[in-house]
């Protein structure tokens, strides 16, 4: 019998600051344990922290909670990233996807695929066409990761400045897991309900 799922989305607040950034940096060691240099910058996790703090405060930045309200992951969308993306891109038809980080200790439970199943269901309610992404260049795990998802690498750019840029992208609306989505705000409403609100603000191109 599978088990029931607690996990629920919810927008990040002020608050939940110092849990993302604990988040982040048990990412950090566990990138430095698989032999890539993602996150390694001293400059570039401080650039990345503020633009995450604007992204709490701008209301695009999410976490799963677990069964015990725990933050056990987050995700962030935000306007196209002009380093990477042209205007032969379209890029008023993508939802662009940044941020996302599972626990060490949610591993292995695919929360991942689960919170990119939610942006593809949210880029398909807003009439757009793709989920975008750009990750580490030499991260090739995790170029592998997002194919298996079902992104298909569109090609990599290489700004002097930046050390991301393969870029992917994956159809809105496409979904891995279409029978284990993630309710949205909290696992019941005071009816005792699930909530399925998938409104959040839309992104600025």
């Amino acid at each position: 019998m599978k088990s029931v799922q607690t996990e629920y989305l919810r927008p990040a607040a002020a608050e939940d600051v110092p849990t993302l950034l604990s988040l982040r940096a048990e990412a950090e060691e566990w990138l430095h344990t698989k032999g890539t240099d993602q996150w390694s910058d001293p400059e570039t996790g401080e650039r990345a922290m503020s633009k995450w703090r604007e992204s709490i405060d701008e209301g695009r930045a999410w976490v799963v909670a677990g069964e015990h309200d725990e933050v056990v992951a987050t995700v962030s969308r935000g306007p196209v990233d002009r380093d990477f993306w042209t205007d032969a891109d379209r890029p008023e038809t993508a939802l662009y996807l940044y941020k996302l980080i599972v626990s060490r200790k949610a591993s292995g439970q695919r929360l991942g695929a689960r919170v990119i199943d939610w942006m593809s269901r949210l880029a398909a309610l807003e009439g757009r066409s793709w989920v975008r992404i750009d990750t580490w260049r030499t991260n090739t795990g995790l170029h592998d990761y997002y194919q298996r998802l079902g992104f298909q690498h569109v090609r990599t750019e290489t700004p002097k400045h930046r050390r991301s840029g393969w870029l992917a992208q994956r159809p809105a609306g496409e979904l891995a897991l279409p029978d284990d989505l993630l309710p949205v705000h909290s696992p019941t409403n005071q009816n005792g309900g699930t909530v399925s609100n998938l409104e959040v603000p839309h992104q600025r191109c």
